[in-house]
């Protein structure tokens, strides 16, 4: 490479550091001109601080001596800040934040000088992000119960722990699936419904019963229909209840497509027409339903989809639905697949639909694993519907469950035509 392309790359990655260093300069100043008058750093201090680090970390690459003994210096001047805060009682919100934002500003000069620019960036507009955004970080912190940081460290072992643990084993006896790939599809349904799960809790806590309901759907529609139907024993079966159950179910239909393209694509097309089309029906009849509105209350009563036990129960009953499915392919052929399929519809979908994708539709063939999926999911909306009138005893529950009733219908007859 000549030297006027390193001249060129030098000339690009200090434009680029003295930019990052600039807007997170410009950033902090903005956030802290009125809380913290005296505090060290800003628009002058970052970019001579990113300057520094740079330089000193070029002079000995290979050994970063002259870096560190900067870092050494930067770190004395914070020690001599915080002490005098301490020392005088002048303790702010921004006390530790500040020093942090110093060093940060020293180590982004090296940083933009050698790692990827997207890297720089990043740490630049993250830390900005963070800046900007403690009010609603401390909002969110004082909303979030000991319980939900429990939940988030235990699915995090089951993705970064657990997981990886997992890989290059052999298929488990009498199935097609290896213990990887049955912790990998409850990683992907534990991610669907722990994400809506959080956009139910934190981002839309206030959506109102439609919307609530919906999210609730891609976290389990029989779940989000024994509690609204419930509800309806006190405010009665209002066409906003009505609307939020069969609303959940247009969601199932979602979410089971989505789990199964993750899995087996080409099983996702055959059943994308299907599934959307039974989707578009629920959807239209929860809006014809949600015409009349009452009451906005939320289903703040769905808990925690993501536990430990939930994740070791839905994994077993996977491997046993998948081996049931062995074992009905082998001996009954497709009517046994298709009995199979109305039976796991009056408990849990997902493993059965995961079980297909990952390897059961090979043995069977996708047209008949999609039919199977089909004939499931419409044998779950009549355990809704059972379930709606059993919950909710209520003489207007009984339109509802008709609904609910008449997708199923609709789901056999798909099921019926695609036999043919």
């Amino acid at each position: 490479m000549t030297s006027g392309a390193f001249t060129q790359i030098g000339a690009e990655r200090l434009a680029l550091l003295l930019a990052l260093a600039l807007f997170f300069g410009f950033a902090f100043e903005e956030f802290y001109v009125g809380e913290l008058p005296h505090r060290p750093g800003g628009v002058r201090t970052f970019p001579l601080l990113a300057l520094a680090g740079g330089s000193l970390y070029l002079l000995d690459p290979s050994n970063g001596a002259a870096f560190i003994a900067g870092l050494v210096v930067v770190g004395s001047w914070i020690y001599a800040y915080v002490r005098r805060q301490t020392e005088n009682g002048t303790s702010a919100e921004g006390e530790f934040v500040v020093p942090i934002c110093n060093l940060l500003a020293y180590v982004l000069g090296p940083l933009a000088l050698t790692q990827p620019p997207w890297l720089s960036v990043a740490v630049a507009v993250v830390a900005v992000l963070l800046l900007g955004g403690r009010r609603t970080l401390h909002d969110w912190a004082a909303r979030v119960s000991t319980q939900e940081v429990i939940t988030a460290a235990q699915f995090l072992i089951l993705v970064g722990v657990v997981l990886p643990l997992l890989s290059g084993k052999p298929p488990i006896p009498y199935t097609t699936i290896t213990p990887f790939g049955v912790w990998l599809a409850v990683v992907a349904v534990s991610s669907i419904s722990y994400a809506s799960y959080l956009l139910q809790r934190f981002v839309f806590p206030n959506g109102g019963t439609l919307l609530t309901a919906g999210l609730g759907g891609l976290y389990s529609s029989t779940a989000t229909t024994v509690v609204l139907s419930r509800r309806s024993r006190d405010e009665g079966m209002t066409p906003e209840l009505e609307a939020g159950i069969v609303a959940a179910t247009a969601m199932m239909y979602v979410r089971v497509l989505v789990v199964c393209s993750l899995f087996n694509l080409s099983l996702g097309r055959i059943l994308a027409g299907p599934l959307l089309a039974l989707a578009a029906a629920s959807a239209l009849l929860a809006m014809q339903r949600a015409r009349v509105r009452t009451s906005s209350r939320t289903t703040s009563e769905l808990a925690n989809p993501l536990q430990l036990s939930t994740a070791l129960v839905f994994a077993l009953f996977f491997v046993v639905v998948s081996m049931l499915a062995t074992v009905a392919q082998l001996y009954w052929g497709r009517a046994g697949v298709f009995a199979l399929a109305g039976i796991v519809g009056v408990t849990d979908i997902d493993p059965f639909v995961l079980s297909l994708a990952q390897g059961g539709a090979g043995a069977i063939g996708l047209s008949t694993a999609a039919i199977a999926i089909i004939l499931a999911t419409s044998s779950n909306n009549v355990l809704k519907a059972i379930y709606t009138i059993a919950f909710s005893r209520h003489r207007e529950s009984v339109t509802v469950a008709a609904l609910l009733g008449s997708l199923a219908a609709l789901g056999f007859v798909i099921a019926f035509v695609f036999s043919r």
